[in-house]
């Protein structure tokens, strides 16, 4: 036979299936490391529109000088406006809870220091297969803020953390503005 018209040796045909096997090897553990780390996106983005849907919940709330229930909630210019009821506490009033209809949060400021464990809609019902996420929020005064006076400013934070320790927070800011809310 002419070298022309020879095949593989066993030896070149070992060589081969060996370097084809170790590439083989490399490729199939990046796609394990993908497949088993996959749902780390799913509970970030869960964590994340938890946060996001919460955070928006107390940004939505008035921000004003008096309880909600006070005549003078709408005219109020200071604490000492109020006719009763001042919202001076970064606390919610006695009663009021975030699940309440009867005497729900009213406030921006009644959200400090809110926790739960399983993620529950403001009515009190339990969002199904949310029970391994936690939620909490802070509310803290901001200072002077872009030239907003001292006071005038919230600053809130919700922190979210679900299954494996994944943590979202997010922030916002909640300014006192015309007419008072």
């Amino acid at each position: 036979m002419s070298t022309d018209e020879r095949g593989l040796s066993l030896i070149e045909l070992l060589v081969f299936i060996v370097v084809v096997g170790i590439a083989v090897t490399g490729v199939l553990s990046v796609f394990s490391l993908n497949a088993r780390t996959s749902a780390d996106p799913v509970v970030q983005k869960q964590a994340l529109a938890i946060a996001d849907s919460l955070l928006e919940e107390v940004l939505a709330k008035p921000y004003t000088y008096c309880d909600t229930d006070d005549a003078n909630v709408g005219t109020a210019s200071s604490t000492a406006g109020c006719a009763s009821m001042a919202e001076t506490a970064l606390a919610p009033e006695a009663g009021e809870t975030r699940y309440s209809n009867l005497t729900p949060y009213d406030n921006v400021n009644d959200y400090n220091g809110f926790a739960m464990t399983g993620i529950v809609d403001p009515s009190g019902n339990a969002v199904p297969d949310l029970n391994g996420y936690r939620a909490s929020v802070q509310v803290q005064p901001a200072g002077a803020f872009n030239g907003i006076p001292a006071g005038e400013t919230l600053f809130v934070t919700v922190t979210v953390t679900g299954p494996g320790n994944h943590s979202v927070t997010l922030s916002g800011y909640r300014t006192r503005y015309a007419p008072n809310l």
